[in-house]
């Protein structure tokens, strides 16, 4: 129960970890607002396999491998054969969690079932109450809608991390990585339903963690020092890439926004992604007052919730909090 003495919003990870991956995981089981019923795992930051290892790491840790399923997802995009994957081990280190070395997971296993298979029965047994915080390229959710083309109107709501919307890229001055790792199913899953809310790096390169700040989660609270281990690596790539002494807290933002999304300014609009080209993984949002003379690819897409400002010190606070808590 969460502490308002409501029930709490029953919540799916869909992720690739990742060290941001493991802090937003490691908060919503600190987070009592949410019961996290499973952990979908894709290609991103490691190859999927891994991701799935490390999702059962993380669960192990935080002592819900009983109670929380693992999904394993796709390994490729939906243009399997003509894309390569984009694996970021130089921003989380080959193992996703800093090279630290961890153990393997103890004993715990995936289901016998694929992530768009664990989606699609999830939502379909507790309509309009699961949402769905989508970490890593959309691929999975693709493919969830897919064998259910209903199934966005069966969510409570579905919260991306990826895009940005008047903003240059992370991975090129068009594209944010997420999106960038398969524009296809990110264009499918953005045309889909109007119940979803996008964050990306508009607002979530706003929301930094300094070195100082992680060194005083050390050894505080539940997951204090795990964080400050694995993210050592992560900030290193931060310290060289963006000659900062602190590291962005994309997914962990992400998750913030589920826990309070009053502490984001959001917009509404139609939002299309560029599949191909040098604009590949390009989000442009129709933000447009007037609207256009005629008919354009934005006229028929449903208005999704875009977050375009964010209270960081608030958010930040919040994360703290989170992965500090005993």
């Amino acid at each position: 129960m969460s502490d308002s003495g409501e029930q709490p919003r029953l919540l799916i990870i869909d992720t690739d970890p990742g060290v941001d991956d493991a802090m937003a995981i490691l908060m919503a089981a600190n987070s009592p607002e949410v019961q996290l019923l499973g952990i979908t795992t894709v290609y991103g930051n490691v190859p999927t396999a891994l991701a799935t290892q490390n999702a059962l790491r993380l669960l192990e840790m935080a002592g819900l491998c009983g109670g929380v399923m693992v999904a394993q997802g796709a390994a490729r995009s939906l243009k399997a054969g003509t894309d390569v994957e984009r694996i970021a081990d130089f921003v989380h280190g080959a193992d996703g969690f800093g090279d630290v070395g961890l153990p393997p997971p103890r004993g715990s296993h995936a289901a016998d079932v694929s992530a768009a298979e664990f989606l699609v029965r999830s939502v379909n047994a507790h309509p309009g109450r699961v949402t769905i915080l989508a970490l890593a390229p959309l691929t999975n959710i693709a493919q969830a809608l897919m064998l259910d083309p209903d199934l966005g109107d069966k969510w409570a709501e579905l919260v991306i991390l990826g895009g940005a919307f008047f903003t240059g890229g992370n991975v090129n001055p068009a594209a944010e990585a997420n999106i960038f790792g398969d524009p296809d199913a990110a264009d499918l899953v953005l045309g889909c339903t109007p119940r979803l809310r996008v964050l990306g790096l508009d607002v979530t390169q706003r929301c930094r963690m300094t070195a100082e700040e992680l060194q005083a989660m050390r050894g505080v609270g539940k997951y204090g020092s795990f964080v400050y281990d694995i993210s050592q690596f992560y900030l290193n790539f931060h310290r060289k890439w963006y000659d900062m002494d602190a590291l962005y807290l994309h997914d962990p933002t992400a998750m913030a926004a589920v826990l309070r999304p009053d502490l984001f300014e959001w917009r509404a609009g139609a939002v299309r992604v560029a599949c191909e080209g040098v604009t590949k993984g390009q989000t442009v949002m129709d933000a447009s007052v007037r609207g256009f003379h005629g008919h354009n690819g934005w006229a028929d897409r449903p208005q999704v919730q875009v977050a375009l400002g964010v209270q960081q010190q608030q958010v930040v606070q919040l994360i703290r909090e989170r992965l500090t808590a005993t």
